[in-house]
């Protein structure tokens, strides 16, 4: 199937920097990449850290639909248990009109603890509750008759939304990372699934048994899950040269590794490093981390290689990050337009076929040349020219005649 490819943005943003113009600068990438033709952008929902500052995906992508055309835009993600389910539909539903029908709803958990701490809800009932809502959700954005629900953690009385989607169907994602929980939800609700696992060569590795968590729920709910809406999120900068995105990380990389992933979220197995380029080297290493630094063909390898491992998938989203600055992150978007989505997808290879045949069939285009050379041999003006120009009737080429210029020979 073809391959698909969007950003994922949750952000990773480093301190230090306004908070208003990383808006406008995350902004200024939704455009970007629509006019590129990426096919979906996502962004989350987060209110702590000081590194991810979106707090509100719908109010951010609803500014986004403004300045775009074609791009979906997915909520990566809305976290369900932060939230009264009937708002969660009716804050989709508006961003899906004020986009005409680009929005996806992202679902997950939440991915912050200090996040559920504030709010003061126990990490312990967070994927239950997502559980308990995402039915909820999806009999609202049904258009469903009114009904009424009792819950421990939100209530309903004769519920129906007043507007629906603008789409026929609102499309549905939930967040997997390493517990079997996400894929286990997917398969249960028929959803699609967003893998924020695989940024390691373990979580790449785990994906296929992941993937088989969700087959197997849908199995036994009796719903079906598809690998076209399975999503695998993952990071990469590319550049020309593998020494230059070596050289462009240095603005970032480091401090993205040392100071959030170490020093704040302290996810477990990663080590600080003492340098840029201890950083570079175990996220440019394909036996440490599933990302790439290097160039559109190292890209293009390693999705290969993923869709080699986990058996098929419906779209890489690249996790926006700022490891370069914005500049240089910008070039990246660019190649991997220009150069890795075609050749994935096989656009490449008709004009490689069309260039060997007519490189291989030269002598049958000959009549062409012979075609210039007789009506310029009725012309003794042109004759003449050629002659004091030192061109012979060997020169003219099959390539002359498809820009030949009857007016010029006259």
């Amino acid at each position: 199937m073809s391959l698909r490819f969007g950003a994922f943005l949750a952000p990773h943003h480093l301190m230090g920097e306004s908070p208003t113009l990383q808006l406008q600068r995350d902004l200024d990438l939704v455009e970007h990449l629509d006019r590129l033709g990426y096919d979906e952008f996502w962004c989350g929902e987060h209110h702590s850290t000081g590194w991810e500052t979106i707090a509100s995906p719908e109010m951010f992508l609803a500014a986004a639909a403004v300045r775009t055309h074609r791009i979906g835009l997915g909520t990566g993600v809305t976290s369900i248990p932060y939230h009264h389910p009937f708002h969660v539909a009716q804050k989709i539903v508006q961003l899906d009109h004020m986009s005409r029908g680009r929005a996806i709803l992202g679902t997950g958990p939440g991915a912050l603890p200090s996040d559920a701490h504030t709010l003061g809800i126990d990490p312990m009932v967070l994927r239950d509750r997502q559980d308990e809502a995402i039915p909820v959700i999806q009999r609202l954005l049904a258009g469903a008759e009114r009904f009424s629900y009792e819950s421990e953690w939100f209530t309903l009385r004769d519920a129906a939304l007043q507007i629906l989607p603008y789409q026929r169907d609102v499309h549905m994602t939930t967040a997997s990372m390493v517990s079997p929980s996400g894929m286990t939800l997917a398969g249960k609700h028929g959803l699609g699934v967003l893998s924020l696992g695989s940024m390691s060569t373990a979580g790449l590795a785990s994906l296929p048994l992941q993937w088989s968590f969700a087959e197997e729920a849908a199995e036994q709910s009796g719903r079906v899950v598809d690998r076209a809406n399975w999503r695998i999120v993952f990071s990469s900068h590319v550049a020309e040269t593998r020494e230059q995105a070596r050289n462009e990380v240095e603005h970032g990389l480091l401090r993205w590794h040392n100071e959030y992933n170490v020093g704040t979220l302290q996810r477990p197995g990663l080590n600080a490093f003492a340098s840029t380029a201890e950083a570079i080297e175990f996220h440019a290493n394909p036996e440490s981390s599933a990302g790439v630094i290097g160039t559109p063909d190292d890209l293009i390898a390693n999705i290969r290689q993923m869709q080699a491992v986990t058996g098929g998938f419906g779209m890489v989203l690249n996790f926006a990050h700022d490891w370069a600055n914005p500049e240089a992150s910008n070039r990246s978007w660019d190649l991997i337009a220009r150069h890795v989505i075609p050749e994935i997808n096989g656009q490449i290879e008709p004009m490689r076929a069309s260039n060997t045949w007519v490189r291989e069939n030269r002598e049958s285009f000959t009549r062409a040349g012979e075609a210039i050379m007789s009506k310029i041999a009725g012309n003794a003006r042109a004759v003449a020219a050629l002659a004091d120009a030192g061109v012979g009737s060997q020169s003219i080429t099959p390539h002359v005649a498809l820009n030949d210029n009857p007016t010029a020979a006259s």
